[in-house]
């Protein structure tokens, strides 16, 4: 990071913390990014791994569990201007084995999966009526990917007046660039953005209480 760039950044200084009641989401870890014939694949192994490691604690601390996938009808008119954009989203298509759940990485049957059709787990869906319904306030986010799904569900989650906590280790995409850049401009703007490390201990604080 240059030295111009933190400066240009510098009057983005906030941060907003944790607040009363936490809920995590495990954004799109879906098998096309982990198959490596298949034109989405991410090498995001090491994402996920985190990400698992996080939901087995906050399983533990008690704490709300979801998942977001994408799923479109045969035709994908479901997924608009979205789908006409990025013809690769036909991995999406119900029934196409890259959106099901890759290994290591599988529900519990009490945590709830938001099927989606755009990049924002919030956009069309029930996600803050839910998580108003269980009195959340602040969604700890994973997924996949940064630039994309990830960004969009963090923003909205803040536009939907949540607290978004971005875990840096556990979010990925394609290239390291739009990665950084996207984590970067997240925590100046809309977010806080954490290490998984940090993420666990206030988690295992959690267990404490729990």
């Amino acid at each position: 990071m240059t030295e111009d760039l933190k400066d240009s950044y510098s009057l983005y200084n906030g941060s907003l913390g944790y607040g009363e009641r936490s809920a995590l989401i495990l954004v799109d870890f879906v098998q096309a990014y982990f198959d490596k014939d298949c034109e989405m694949y991410a090498g995001v192994e090491d994402e996920l791994a985190s990400a698992l490691r996080i939901r087995d604690l906050a399983r533990e601390a008690g704490i709300k569990v979801l998942y977001s996938n994408v799923v479109y009808q045969q035709d994908g008119s479901d997924g608009g201007v979205f789908f006409t954009k990025a013809p690769v989203l036909k991995n999406f298509i119900a029934g196409n084995p890259m959106g099901n759940w890759p290994k290591g990485l599988q529900p519990a049957d009490n945590e709830m999966v938001i099927s989606k059709q755009y990049p924002s787990a919030f956009f069309g869906t029930t996600l803050a009526s839910v998580l108003n319904e269980e009195g959340v306030d602040t969604l700890l986010i994973t997924g996949l990917t940064t630039s994309g799904c990830v960004r969009a569900t963090c923003v909205d989650a803040m536009c939907n007046g949540f607290i978004p906590i971005v875990v840096a280790d556990a979010c990925g995409d394609r290239h390291a660039a739009p990665h950084e850049a996207n984590l970067f401009d997240m925590n100046a703007k809309y977010a806080d953005v954490v290490s998984e490390i940090q993420v666990c201990d206030y988690l295992r604080s959690l267990v404490e209480e729990h």
